[in-house]
């Protein structure tokens, strides 16, 4: 008796080596389930060549029943295999019919269109954009879900993008660059999370930005606030002397005359021989060395205005404030011309400018992680009573980290010699120091003007 079978499917699935012996048990697994299926007539499985990766590669072939729909097939059986082997194992899969199937041609009421790019749906997500099926949340906890899913799934993209940023030295970069890019977070988006997570950390005091949500402090008695000015005008007359002592050290022909306390803070002036204030003076006299469309800008009366302003404590205080928030503008500026530099330094390393731009993306992604982790943890140690040794010794730690990161990381992503790669890491570090710097005057610059 002859019997005749539909179409079928078949999948192939590329698993890192180290979980070979695991997948293999689930997948035999999955085929003696199949046998139960109504619309499946056989399945089997067997192995294939290793990618270029060395990832272990399987073959999984599903024969359908005579009549059977694809369709069906894909939204039950098929897609639960593809979508469990995806979340247990990270695979790479890809599927493909080795039969025509004319079911595959008919509209089907149960199975409509995404809404979200119009591709024909086959199970719970659409094979195109990845949007799920259902057209509604059904739930708040889906809601919530969808926000944070990432940072509280332990296999999310976010974990396994900041582990190897941490431990591995520009093997994030290479990754990318070698297209393996869908299981990491894409990089500047990884980039600005950790800058912004970094800024909160550093410098968002909840009593201060939220102080609505606090008890008031008891103001300080009449013994506190003496106590506190006796202190202050111990700290100002230590800073007068030694101001002065370094004055006369280094032979310096001015002398401290004027010490004063204005609202809570000491505004110290250096004077000349003649007694005139000449603190904001200096500043405006240099302009006629200038650029002319820099004079335009800089105008004696406004180095003037904005010279008395940041003395005053209010201005200082702004000063710093101003100074802070333009601190992350100041270092994506500083991003790409740090990639110029590595162009410069790779000029045969056949990357493209925005390679190079990648790679300081990266790091510093990095530098912004290990210095979120270092104030958490001197935070954490002052919460339950660490020894001092320890946060300084972790702090030394990753001092010589950041640097060492940087030198593996270049020798990763470009591949040159240790000799070669220390001449370039000098020649790197020393434009980046270069930069930061102005880019940092630059940040202090706007913010000044802006008070």
């Amino acid at each position: 008796m002859t019997v005749t079978h539909g179409p079928i499917y078949e999948t192939t699935f590329f698993v890192d080596a180290d979980r070979a012996d695991e997948f293999d048990e689930w997948l035999l697994g999955r085929v003696d389930e199949a046998g139960l299926a109504d619309e499946i007539a056989a399945c089997r499985a067997f192995e294939i060549e290793d990618d270029e990766e060395g990832r272990a590669g399987r073959v999984c072939q599903f024969t359908l029943n005579e009549g059977a729909s694809v369709e069906n097939f894909l939204d039950g059986y098929g897609t639960d295999v593809e979508a469990e082997a995806e979340a247990k194992f990270s695979v790479l899969f890809s599927s493909r019919l080795l039969r025509e199937d004319s079911s595959l041609d008919v509209a089907s009421e149960e199975n409509p269109d995404c809404l979200n790019c119009g591709t024909r749906l086959r199970g719970q997500y659409c094979g195109t954009c990845g949007q799920r099926s259902r057209s509604r949340l059904i739930s708040l906890w889906e809601l919530i879900s969808d926000a944070f899913g990432d940072i509280f799934e332990l296999d999310s993209r976010l974990w396994k993008t900041l582990v190897p940023l941490l431990r591995r030295p520009g093997q994030l970069t290479a990754d990318y660059l070698a297209g393996r890019r869908a299981r990491f977070m894409p990089p500047f988006r990884t980039y600005l999370v950790l800058s912004l997570i970094f800024f909160v950390v550093a410098f968002f005091d909840p009593r201060e930005e939220l102080s609505f949500l606090f008890e008031p402090e008891p103001e300080p008695t009449v013994e506190e606030q003496a106590a506190a000015e006796e202190r202050k005008r111990e700290i100002v007359e230590q800073l007068k002397e030694e101001a002065v002592a370094a004055a006369e050290k280094a032979d310096i022909a001015h002398e401290l005359e004027e010490l004063a306390e204005q609202q809570g803070g000491a505004v110290i002036r250096i004077n000349g021989d003649d007694g005139d204030d000449r603190s904001c003076d200096e500043l405006t006299s240099d302009l006629a060395a200038m650029p002319e469309w820099m004079k335009k800008r800089l105008t004696p009366e406004r180095l003037q205005r904005v010279c008395e302003r940041t003395q005053t404590a209010e201005g200082g205080n702004a000063l710093i404030a101003n100074m802070i928030d333009n601190v992350p503008a100041a270092l994506i500026v500083l991003l790409p011309i740090m990639a110029l530099v590595l162009l410069i330094l790779y000029p045969l390393s056949r990357h493209y400018y925005v390679e190079h731009l990648l790679f300081f993306v990266h790091f510093h992604a990095f530098f912004f992680l290990i210095l979120t982790l270092l104030i958490l943890f001197k935070r954490l140690g002052d919460l339950v009573g660490l020894p001092e040794a320890i946060i300084v010794l972790t702090d030394v730690a990753a001092s010589f980290y950041i640097p060492i990161y940087l030198y593996v990381a270049m020798r990763k992503v470009y591949g040159q010699g240790r000799i070669v790669t220390f001449l370039k890491y000098i020649a790197l570090v020393t434009t980046y120091i270069m930069g930061f710097a102005a880019t940092m005057l630059g940040a202090l610059a706007i913010a000044a003007f802006s008070i």
